[in-house]
């Protein structure tokens, strides 16, 4: 943890919300690895521990605790960052663009590796606080320690520990596991002070229905109470067909113009041309991904729209991403 994040003024307590006092017991040059965030209020104590502060609530959902069990067993193995990440997120952020960034406090709800947190942190935030329920910050924390911006928080995205103080707030790819989507949002957009932003991408019910109709009963009912170890390697297995179709048919059907007709007959062709571009790694991760959660969410338009109304946006913008997901961008 970089002292700077006290210096910044947006922690709080996440049981009181009173301010927290560092006490550090081992630093590493500019982090404290070691130490303790004491309440000014009631007095709780909460560990800094390899460099991350644990703000966790006394309390957590049993179904909040084992999505994140699942999703920092994910992380753990697939936690490299890839150049192409920076497309990636432009896409599921837009309208926002690079330049938006320069010199804004950001809030990530949800940071995984921290592939997110370094694109961002890297397009000029003033500073990232990228927070997550798993321990998945501890590869955050490897991935982006080097970025004097970063800031990662282990913490509750429903009980955040942070005061409304940020100027635009993000979650990719987070919400639709959570088990209230809409709690999670609101308790994000909250977060953001007047006049501030936010964006969101999440599954997208219009698109999805052979995914929530066929597959997602075996997500619930066996993979996702499947041991990992064996899981694991059957995600990779299955891996190998799909890199192979959209390697051989779905790329060059995307890129080479005599074979364009054949997008109005190929399954899933937006999609699935969008991630031909990804490495076999990244695509094993994208199946592991849609195996483990024991919870996932597929939305309606209506229902991201009624979101941002909820939190204070009148003018909300949307947009259906590779007919399969939603992003969302609005002005708090």
């Amino acid at each position: 943890m970089k002292p700077s994040l006290l210096r910044l003024g947006l922690l709080s307590c996440p049981e009181c919300g009173k301010g927290l006092a560092l006490s550090a017991t081992h630093r590493d040059g500019d982090e404290v690895m070691e130490g303790a965030l004491t309440c000014k209020g009631c007095r709780r104590s909460f560990p800094i521990l390899r460099g991350v502060p644990r703000l966790l609530p006394d309390s957590l959902m049993e179904e909040s605790r084992k999505t994140a069990e699942q999703f920092g067993y994910q992380w753990e193995r697939f936690d490299k960052l890839d150049a192409i990440y920076e497309q990636q997120f432009l896409d599921w952020i837009a309208p926002v663009g690079r330049d938006f960034f320069e010199g804004k406090v950001v809030l990530e709800g949800g940071c995984g590796k921290g592939r997110h947190t370094d694109v961002a942190a890297r397009f000029g935030a003033k500073a990232v606080v990228a927070v997550d329920l798993s321990v998945a910050v501890d590869v955050a924390f490897r991935n982006c320690r080097h970025l004097p911006n970063v800031h990662v928080v282990q913490a509750d995205i429903n009980r955040l520990p942070l005061l409304r103080a940020f100027d635009y707030a993000f979650s990719v790819g987070v919400l639709h596991h959570l088990p209230d989507p809409r709690k999670g949002f609101l308790s994000l957009a909250s977060k953001v002070k007047k006049g501030g932003s936010a964006s969101v991408w999440v599954y997208g019910a219009e698109g999805n229905e052979w995914i929530t109709n066929y597959l997602d009963p075996i997500r619930t009912r066996v993979t996702s109470r499947m041991p990992k170890g064996v899981l694991y390697p059957l995600a990779g297995l299955l891996t190998v067909p799909l890199w192979t179709a959209t390697k051989l048919v779905y790329g060059p059907v995307a890129k080479i113009g005599p074979l364009s007709p054949l997008k109005r007959v190929l399954f899933y062709f937006d999609y699935l041309a969008y991630i031909s571009k990804l490495s076999f790694r990244d695509q094993y991760n994208i199946v592991f991904d849609h195996l483990i959660p024991p919870v996932a969410f597929y939305h309606r338009r209506d229902e991201i729209e009624e979101w941002f109304r909820s939190a204070g946006s009148k003018n909300a913008q949307l947009f259906w991403h590779n007919k399969n997901s939603w992003r969302g961008f609005g002005r708090i």
